[in-house]
């Protein structure tokens, strides 16, 4: 992230506790492991999955990795400015 100079330094991975008792209007999920273990949030959100793999489950450390998590990098960036192009009220099919 740093690359698109986007400082994410400060953010870190949260457990599912601290968002107890919060509504969303989406929850989205990005693996299949998430789909399958994402609970059932207050309100009824729109749930969607956007089903990316995981650079990190099947390529070793190195230059091919990096190549892998950028090009994962931006395949997420793409398909996050879809869906803001799309709207609040607009048709999310799965993808």
């Amino acid at each position: 992230m740093q690359e698109l100079a986007i400082d994410i330094s400060a953010h870190r991975s949260k457990p599912l506790n601290d968002f107890v008792g919060q509504e969303f209007d989406f929850v989205i999920t990005v693996c299949d492991k998430a789909r399958e273990e994402c609970p059932i949030f207050a309100g009824a959100p729109e749930r969607l999955h956007w089903p990316f793999e995981d650079p990190a489950a099947f390529i070793e450390i190195g230059e091919a990795r990096l190549q892998a998590f950028r090009k994962l990098r931006d395949k997420i960036h793409a398909r996050v400015m879809v869906f803001l192009g799309e709207g609040a009220y607009g048709s999310r099919a799965e993808s």
